[in-house]
């Protein structure tokens, strides 16, 4: 294996009212690690100084799960197409300088080092992104009249892994897309209509609710989506939106 050496100049916040700072280290590691394996390697060296470890999130470590929440040189995941946990230090070259810090904005605050509360997200999907009519037993999937392309769209859109990342890297730090992917799903599908209406009003003024930001149509959010989630969804949502409120 090839090594590098890098500088690493990471975000250190001992508590959320702490006011918290960039903190320069330096690492020689294989360029074969993934980002998560080189920060894991860091941690192991300064517990083994006696230093605090640094806090970052992390779980499948498989680009599935979107726990890896980093802004890595300004960029949300980094320079890549996908989650954090998927960037290997290949990409990098010896002496290369990396800033590490969270996803910032007011609806995830920062609880220590890199760990952000993501919890808005769930509360979003919680106040409407779900079916509660009984569906019974599985039915044929040909009984169901779903067009192949709406199916399709609408499982796009059910991809969104709440990462975070669309926000981390709005101007207005809008979870417009996560909203708007978990609105669109449903409505694209005959077993969302029920609660249509509800959900988006729902879902929207929860959304703003947790101190979010306003879509302004700069499309960072679409383009560093771990999953591509387009970013039409937003359309569908004001759509939706709009004929909700009229009727």
């Amino acid at each position: 294996m090839s090594k590098i050496s890098v500088k690493l100049r990471v975000w250190r916040q001992a508590s959320p009212s702490d006011a918290g700072k960039l903190v320069d280290y330096s690492l020689t590691t294989d360029t074969h690690a993934s980002f998560l394996e080189m920060l894991d390697q860091l941690n192991f060296e300064l517990v083994n100084k006696g230093e605090d470890a640094i806090e970052f999130d992390s779980d499948c470590r498989e680009g599935i799960c979107g726990m890896c929440g980093l802004v890595i040189d300004g960029v949300a995941h980094g320079p890549s197409d996908t989650t954090t946990c998927q960037l290997h230090m290949r990409t990098y070259k010896d002496g290369d300088t990396i800033t590490i810090e969270p996803f910032r904005a007011t609806g995830f605050p920062v609880l220590k080092d890199l760990v952000t509360d993501r919890g808005a997200f769930d509360r979003i999907q919680a106040a409407g992104g779900y079916v509660s009519v009984g569906t019974g037993a599985p039915a044929d999937a040909n009984s169901v009249p779903v067009g192949k392309e709406i199916a399709n769209e609408a499982m796009d859109y059910a991809t969104c892994i709440g990462c975070g990342a669309c926000v981390a890297a709005c101007p207005n730090a809008s979870a417009s897309l996560f909203t708007a992917a978990k609105i669109s799903q449903l409505a694209l599908m005959p077993q969302g209509h029920v609660e249509r209406k509800a959900r988006v009003i729902a879902m929207t003024e929860q959304m703003d609710a947790e101190g979010f930001g306003p879509c302004s149509n700069h499309g960072e959010c679409e383009a560093v989506c771990p999953k591509g989630i387009p970013i039409k969804a937003i359309a569908i949502m004001k759509r939706e939106w709009l004929k909700a409120t009229l009727t």
